[in-house]
């Protein structure tokens, strides 16, 4: 393994202790298609729970992934939307997809 390879190593470990966490990868897929709010993606991932979607969002933001934009309005309305760096990985989630359909 190169120098370079070994550098990279702890990053790389990061990013998949991040996406392997349950939920993850699918909040990250919901979200490639746009800001959502909270209650829309609840509701397109119906077996997580509020806390456990909660939590993730929580981690993605202090993982720079996700930013949590919040509109002072009457009632208050938050949207969540991928920041660039979460943006990143979309062409890797759609070779991820490819490469999961070859198991059938």
């Amino acid at each position: 393994m190169a120098e370079h390879d070994l550098q990279l190593r702890p990053k790389f470990d990061i990013a998949i202790e991040l996406l392997e966490k349950r939920w993850t990868g699918l909040i990250i897929c919901v979200l490639l298609s746009g800001p959502k709010r909270f209650k829309h993606i609840s509701d397109l991932i119906p077996s997580m729970s509020d806390r456990m979607l909660s939590k993730r969002f929580k981690e993605l933001e202090i993982a720079g992934i996700l930013i949590r934009h919040v509109y002072p309005e009457t009632p208050v309305r938050i949207k969540y939307e991928l920041t660039e760096k979460g943006k990143g990985i979309e062409a890797a989630m759609r070779e991820l997809h490819k490469w999961v359909d070859c198991f059938g």
